[in-house]
């Protein structure tokens, strides 16, 4: 099915930008300097900031919005200082040039090659570097379908070593073993310590990063073998034996609080990166260059040119691009994390106890969130601890700050100190996924306790809303909207049985296990009463108007306390049903903390035609600003998400390339490493949700007629028309969202 949007008379961004007022879907395509800081709309400054310092106390920070470091930024200074009761370290660099090395970089190919040539561009680098004898360059690959270059085999797994320039093959056949195989990674490791054996040993793992969760790699010839998770790296690592002086991930996301206790039993320190890393990942010819020409130089300066080379590299080429790389001492963590990290655990656990459940879930909606459009629920854990702001989560987050030696971000990222952590909100089927993963490494149990007792609550506030499950859209699309009123203790405690003692019920609500409910220290009572004072009133989502005749939603201070989040949606009317066009931080909120709404018929359009376009972050410092969106597409047949950006430099926008979007099922859950490119003369199918007149969810469809890359592809503001229907979504302390009715 084919949907056309047929486009009303009206302009494009610029006379959009050029208009007065109050102007439309102003986050997406202005600077936040003239944004209300509760919203996308670019209305009056003055207003915005006699609003922010009368109700500031209302949003800790607006979801999907930084503005600074909470903290002082730990980004750019190299830290050489030793804690005086960290462990020795396992590697004993020699000193005065004497040091052998041995590089092990373990490159799972995979689409990275086959599509963008990525591993090729890096074998490239490598070869470009001036190694000496001193240092060893031992490159394992395989898992993809086809390499970009007429050396490396397509067919099986193979050994080389980087010297004079060019690829010295030491195994021409090493098998057909996925690249996630435990296995596979101690076989190289033996290898390399057995033909190259050196007092400095280094292991680089290169391909699609996952997290805590999902791990490292994704072997596009063998997919079906999934990723390798922690624990299998944990074993890989164990039955190889070798201490390494660092352990880097050239891979997305790695750069984990659990990685990192992981990883204390077998290296010294570890490089990688909070967030998605860009395309071009590391770049290796400066520092493997620097290290050859003294190979005794302190493993944090070997990190210090890695982290600069591939921060300067990124911004040259993938530009707006949020980018995050540190180091960390291992050595250091695992000597003054445990007895800290616990304490965070067992007192965040107690707030959720006694009912401070809202200032674990503020902190958490409010954090520095990675990967936000795969719902990972990977975040800044210093960051969050700031957020908390006990005793306890002071003295973590001093302790993870002396523990990252070097970090350097992007200008587009803020409040990335060096170490993530995984804590469930965006999607808590992933909880007894944590939970077991971290008894198989040795992650505290308090913090899976911790986790555990807040993913339930937060389900259990869902179960109660007013809505008595997950809301949706449908009723307000249909002419209803968020009903309902608060519910007593005994009703919600009614609610909750019923769930709870349904595990097929509950496991449906959250899509996956719901283990993580049995043996949680809050009863079933003790629940409903706390969110029987903690609940928001769906029924106050009810339009009238304010004194200058606008729609408008009368709020109390009370009832902001419980919102987290309000966006704009947008629907057309096509004369079969509606059609979803995203989801947009777009309104007003006047300094007595009415809500008014803020809509104009124009949406985000690409080429002139509308898109279902969806806001994921806007950082800003009062100078520059960064909004990144992102748009669901077919690039060449192939499902992805364009990224869109808008900063001081480019206010119009443009598009920064695609994120390929995988099946977790066929696929992989990892992601991806950068962006495709866009070519002149590939194919866009634009994709959209739609919704049947019966209230039905139908399913994903093309939105518009397929469309052709050019050289300029232009985003603007476009009239979608007489027959839209616009709903705002609030989503309060618990995360679900009620949707307004439509506005007037």
């Amino acid at each position: 099915m084919i949907l056309v949007l047929l486009l009303g008379g009206g302009g494009g961004l610029g006379s959009f930008l050029g208009s007065s007022g109050n102007t439309g879907t102003g986050t997406s395509q202005s600077s936040p300097a003239t944004t209300a800081t509760t919203g996308g709309s670019t209305g009056d400054a003055t207003s915005a900031t006699s609003y922010s310092s009368a109700l500031s106390s209302l949003f800790g920070s607006v979801s999907g919005t930084s503005v600074g470091w909470v903290t002082k930024a730990n980004t750019g200074i190299l830290d050489t200082s030793v804690a005086d009761n960290a462990r020795d370290k396992y590697t004993t660099i020699h000193g005065d040039g004497t040091d052998e090395v041995t590089i092990m970089v373990y490159m799972c190919g995979t689409d990275l090659e086959s599509r963008s040539g990525m591993a090729t561009n890096d074998l490239n680098e490598m070869a470009n570097a001036t190694l000496s004898d001193q240092v060893n360059l031992i490159v394992y690959t395989g898992g993809c379908k086809q390499w970009k270059n007429n050396i490396v085999s397509s067919s099986v797994n193979q050994i080389y070593q980087v010297r004079d320039g060019g690829l010295k093959c030491l195994v021409s056949d090493a098998g057909t073993a996925a690249m996630t195989d435990p296995e596979n990674l101690t076989s190289f490791i033996d290898y390399c310590t057995e033909h190259y054996p050196a007092n400095r040993q280094m292991l680089i793992f290169w391909d699609h990063g996952g997290g805590s969760i999902s791990g490292y790699g994704y072997d596009e010839k063998n997919a079906y073998a999934g990723s390798m998770n922690l624990s299998e790296i944990n074993n890989a690592l164990s039955n190889a034996g070798t201490k390494f002086d660092f352990i880097g991930f050239d891979a997305c996301l790695m750069a984990t609080l659990e990685t990192d206790q992981m990883l204390t039993s077998y290296a010294d320190y570890c490089i990688a990166s909070e967030e998605t890393e860009p395309g071009v990942g590391w770049y290796y010819t400066n520092w493997l260059t620097k290290l050859s020409t003294d190979p005794s130089m302190p493993t944090i300066e070997i990190g210090q040119n890695i982290i600069d080379d591939f921060v300067d590299v990124c911004a040259r080429s993938c530009q707006g691009q949020k980018t995050t790389l540190s180091i960390v001492d291992l050595a250091e963590l695992e000597t003054n994390l445990g007895d800290d990290f616990k304490a965070f655990a067992q007192s965040t656990t107690e707030l959720i106890k006694n009912n401070d459940y809202q200032t674990v879930s503020d902190a958490r909606n409010d954090v520095r969130e990675f990967a936000q459009s795969s719902r990972i629920d990977q975040i800044d854990l210093v960051h969050f601890a700031k957020g908390i702001g006990t005793d306890e989560a002071e003295a973590l987050a001093n302790t993870l700050l002396s523990a990252v030696k070097y970090n350097r971000t992007s200008s587009s990222m803020t409040n990335a100190y060096g170490i993530s952590v995984y804590f469930p909100y965006q999607k808590v089927s992933n909880v007894d996924n944590a939970v077991a993963l971290n008894d198989a490494i040795g992650v505290d149990e308090e913090y899976s306790d911790c986790i555990k007792e807040f993913a339930a609550l937060e389900v259990s506030g869902q179960i109660s809303s007013s809505s008595g499950s997950l809301s949706s859209p449908l009723s307000s699309l249909l002419g209803g909207g968020a009903s309902g009123s608060a519910q007593d203790m005994t009703q919600i405690a009614t609610l909750l049985g019923s769930f709870l003692t349904d595990t097929d019920t509950l496991g449906s609500l959250i899509g996956g296990s719901a283990s993580f409910f049995s043996g949680r220290a809050l009863s079933t009572e003790d629940t409903a009463a706390y969110i029987e004072s903690h609940q928001f009133d769906a029924g106050r989502l009810t339009w009238s108007e304010n004194g200058d005749a606008q729609p408008s939603i009368a709020l109390s201070e009370e009832d902001w306390a419980l919102i987290h989040s309000v966006d704009l949606n947008l629907y057309v009317d096509d004369g079969e049903g509606y059609i979803d066009l995203g989801l947009d931080n777009v309104y007003t909120i006047e300094e007595d903390g009415t809500f008014v709404a803020d809509v104009d018929g124009t949406w985000l359009s690409i080429n002139g035609q509308p898109v279902a376009y969806y806001h994921l972050d806007t950082v800003e410092d009062g100078e520059n600003y960064t909004i990144t969106g992102r748009v669901p597409a077919l690039l060449n047949g192939e499902e992805v998400n364009l990224i869109l950006i808008f900063d001081q430099d480019h206010p119009y926008g443009y598009i920064a390339g695609a994120d390929p979007d995988y099946d977790e099922e066929t696929e992989t859950a990892t992601i991806s490493r950068g962006l495709i490119d866009l070519e002149v003369g590939d194919t866009l199918d634009f994709l959209c949700d739609y919704y049947g007149y019966d209230g039905s969810f139908r399913d994903s469809y093309y939105l518009g007629e397929q469309m052709s890359v050019t050289e300029t592809m232009e985003i603007s503001n476009t009239e979608v028309g007489a027959s839209y229907v616009a709903l705002y979504r609030f989503t309060d302390l618990y995360n679900q969202a009620y949707w307004t009715p439509a506005v007037p």
